[in-house]
Protein backbone atom coordinates (compact mmCIF):
# COMPACT_ATOMS: atom_id res chain seq x y z
CA UNK A 1 0.00 0.00 0.00
CA UNK A 2 1.05 3.86 -0.75
CA UNK A 3 -0.12 6.77 0.56
CA UNK A 4 0.01 10.31 -1.26
CA UNK A 5 0.43 12.58 1.72
CA UNK A 6 -0.20 15.81 -0.62
CA UNK A 7 -1.80 16.82 -4.21
CA UNK A 8 1.47 16.31 -5.66
CA UNK A 9 2.27 13.15 -4.17
CA UNK A 10 -1.54 12.15 -4.31
CA UNK A 11 -1.10 13.04 -8.67
CA UNK A 12 2.60 11.35 -8.79
CA UNK A 13 1.00 7.84 -7.19
CA UNK A 14 -2.72 7.91 -8.82
CA UNK A 15 -1.47 8.88 -12.00
CA UNK A 16 1.85 7.78 -12.62
CA UNK A 17 2.88 4.99 -10.24
CA UNK A 18 -0.30 2.70 -9.95
CA UNK A 19 -0.87 -0.08 -12.52
CA UNK A 20 -4.56 0.31 -13.93
CA UNK A 21 -5.37 -3.00 -12.03
CA UNK A 22 -4.47 -1.39 -8.58
CA UNK A 23 -7.05 -0.32 -6.35
CA UNK A 24 -7.24 3.45 -5.76
CA UNK A 25 -8.85 4.72 -2.75
CA UNK A 26 -10.08 7.97 -1.02
CA UNK A 27 -12.37 9.33 1.46
CA UNK A 28 -15.64 10.63 0.13
CA UNK A 29 -16.25 14.24 -0.43
CA UNK A 30 -13.38 14.90 2.39
CA UNK A 31 -9.83 15.63 1.38
CA UNK A 32 -6.89 13.35 2.10
CA UNK A 33 -4.35 10.80 0.74
CA UNK A 34 -4.52 8.96 -2.42
CA UNK A 35 -4.05 5.67 -1.40
CA UNK A 36 -2.64 2.43 -4.00
CA UNK A 37 -3.21 -1.27 -2.98
CA UNK A 38 -1.09 -3.14 -5.35
CA UNK A 39 -2.39 -6.07 -6.55
CA UNK A 40 -0.29 -6.75 -9.32
CA UNK A 41 -3.54 -8.08 -11.03
CA UNK A 42 -4.93 -10.39 -8.56
CA UNK A 43 -8.59 -9.75 -6.74
CA UNK A 44 -7.31 -7.83 -3.36
CA UNK A 45 -7.95 -9.74 0.05
CA UNK A 46 -10.65 -8.24 2.39
CA UNK A 47 -8.50 -7.63 5.05
CA UNK A 48 -5.84 -5.81 2.76
CA UNK A 49 -9.04 -3.80 1.25
CA UNK A 50 -10.05 -2.71 4.44
CA UNK A 51 -6.70 -1.69 5.59
CA UNK A 52 -6.04 0.02 2.76
CA UNK A 53 -9.45 1.87 3.28
CA UNK A 54 -8.50 2.42 7.04
CA UNK A 55 -5.17 4.32 5.78
CA UNK A 56 -7.40 6.40 3.28
CA UNK A 57 -9.89 7.64 6.16
CA UNK A 58 -6.87 8.14 8.54
CA UNK A 59 -4.77 10.13 6.35
CA UNK A 60 -8.33 12.61 5.51
CA UNK A 61 -9.81 15.22 7.38
CA UNK A 62 -12.46 12.64 8.33
CA UNK A 63 -10.00 11.08 10.38
CA UNK A 64 -11.75 11.83 13.63
CA UNK A 65 -14.92 10.34 12.45
CA UNK A 66 -16.65 7.11 13.80
CA UNK A 67 -17.55 5.79 10.53
CA UNK A 68 -15.63 7.28 7.57
CA UNK A 69 -16.49 6.52 3.79
CA UNK A 70 -14.11 5.67 1.23
CA UNK A 71 -14.33 4.91 -2.28
CA UNK A 72 -12.41 2.80 -4.06
CA UNK A 73 -12.00 1.66 -7.62
CA UNK A 74 -9.47 0.37 -10.02
CA UNK A 75 -7.28 2.85 -10.47
CA UNK A 76 -8.23 2.68 -14.75
CA UNK A 77 -11.20 4.35 -13.62
CA UNK A 78 -9.80 7.38 -12.16
CA UNK A 79 -8.55 9.98 -14.20
CA UNK A 80 -8.20 13.52 -14.19
CA UNK A 81 -10.06 16.56 -15.42
CA UNK A 82 -8.04 18.54 -17.98
CA UNK A 83 -6.40 21.71 -16.28
CA UNK A 84 -7.52 20.34 -12.50
CA UNK A 85 -5.76 21.38 -9.52
CA UNK A 86 -3.00 18.95 -7.97
CA UNK A 87 -4.83 15.99 -6.15
CA UNK A 88 -8.64 16.62 -7.90
CA UNK A 89 -9.51 13.61 -10.03
CA UNK A 90 -13.07 11.88 -10.41
CA UNK A 91 -13.47 8.37 -10.85
CA UNK A 92 -16.34 6.04 -11.74
CA UNK A 93 -17.10 2.48 -11.46
CA UNK A 94 -16.58 2.18 -7.38
CA UNK A 95 -17.61 1.12 -4.28
CA UNK A 96 -17.88 2.46 -0.91
CA UNK A 97 -16.51 0.92 2.43
CA UNK A 98 -17.64 2.18 6.15
CA UNK A 99 -14.53 2.12 8.13
CA UNK A 100 -13.14 3.41 11.58
CA UNK A 101 -10.24 5.25 11.05
CA UNK A 102 -7.61 3.70 13.79
CA UNK A 103 -4.50 5.35 14.60
CA UNK A 104 -2.70 2.34 16.24
CA UNK A 105 -3.01 0.26 12.77
CA UNK A 106 -2.29 3.07 10.84
CA UNK A 107 1.32 3.18 12.75
CA UNK A 108 1.93 -0.74 12.31
CA UNK A 109 1.01 -0.68 8.76
CA UNK A 110 3.90 2.30 8.42
CA UNK A 111 7.30 1.57 6.76
CA UNK A 112 9.74 2.83 8.19
CA UNK A 113 12.16 4.80 6.34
Amino acid sequence: MFVGRNNKQNDQLTLKFAEKTDIWLHTQLVHGAHVILVTDGAAPTDRSLEEAAMLAAYYSKGRDSAQAKVDYCPARFVKKPAGARPGMVIYTNYQTAFVTPDAALAEQLRVKE
